[in-house]
């Protein structure tokens, strides 16, 4: 029996944003189908400390993270994913912070294969903190960049992420920001990730076509996304019990009068759907759940584990 411990630097080599965007695609189909057994996770000192687990029952396969947020420490998350597996007497621990950017960058890049119009390429990032690199390079793995626009209230943290991330985009315009409102006027797709309490923008200030991803609000205090946008797009979220335990905004939003419950289709429905109808305006809406970091995990064992 052992147990192989991976961190960031293995992580990042061994699994590319295409095969977690694939990975995490084929776990949101499975979690449609019911193939998960996945509470809520438990949130202790609103927030601060987060327990989340999953177990695939086709596989006999289960992940538990455990970890700590803290937005005035680098890096933010701090914790472990740890993936067991019925008669496989090996394990594996991996680094929690790299596990969670990548894991909800990727859920970010099949949303918005899905949502956003195929020749979209402008994006606006609002937010320039750790989830930051993996949101960009999720979108540019199914949405070929030539535009790339970061806002934050620190312009030298949003040229820093565009200096990072200049040999990762040749040939795209790279650009910063601070007026949020602005920057998305002319976006094609819009990415939000901060800790928010109050929407990043109004809505008129959008397109009348763009897709809208949001996944910095995981408490019910925060949020990015105003009322308005919410009652006039096509809504795609994660899971659902975990949205209205969790998502600010669509509590908002529910409680405000303007959204109901059915106008909510989860990503996995989506996906497995008929119909690729849908309003000018979409928005995907996640605070993320343990199938994601299970999916993530499940590639690492592929890799890791003999």
């Amino acid at each position: 029996m052992k147990t192989i411990t991976v961190d960031e630097h293995d992580i990042r080599a061994a699994v590319p944003m295409s095969e977690a965007i694939d990975a995490v695609r084929s776990g949101f189909i499975d979690l449609a189908k019911g193939e998960f057994e996945m509470p809520t996770r438990t949130a202790l000192r609103d927030g601060q400390f987060l327990v989340m687990s999953a177990h695939h029952r086709p596989t006999s396969s289960a992940m538990i993270k455990t970890l700590s947020l803290d937005f005035g420490r680098k890096p933010a998350i701090a914790g472990t994913v740890v993936w067991s597996e019925t008669g496989r007497l090996d394990s594996l621990v991996a680094d929690a912070s790299t596990v969670t950017t990548l894991r909800t960058g990727a859920a970010v890049g099949v949303a918005t294969d899905l949502l956003a119009p195929p020749e979209a390429g402008r994006l606006t990032l609002i937010g320039a903190g750790a989830q930051a690199p993996d949101q960009v390079r999720a979108v540019h793995a199914v949405r070929p960049l030539h535009r790339l626009t970061v806002v934050d209230t620190d312009t030298q943290r949003a040229l820093g992420l565009t200096e990072m991330l200049a040999s990762e985009l040749p040939g795209v315009d790279l650009r910063t920001a601070e007026d949020a409102a602005a920057a998305v006027e002319e976006a094609e797709i819009v990415c939000c990730a901060t800790n928010a309490t109050s929407p990043l923008f109004p809505e008129p200030a959008l397109p009348a076509q763009v897709h809208v991803n949001a996944i910095g609000a995981y408490r019910p205090t925060m949020r990015e996304l105003p009322d308005e946008l919410l009652a006039t797009s096509t809504v795609v979220i994660d899971e659902l019990d975990a949205i209205l335990a969790e998502s600010g905004e669509i509590i908002h939003a529910l409680e405000a009068g303007v959204l109901t419950k059915d106008a909510l289709t989860e990503l996995g429905t989506a996906l497995t759907g008929t119909s690729a109808n849908h309003s000018r305006r979409t928005v995907f809406k996640t605070v993320g759940v343990a199938m994601q970091d299970w999916a993530v995990a499940r590639l690492l064992t592929d890799k890791f584990l003999d």
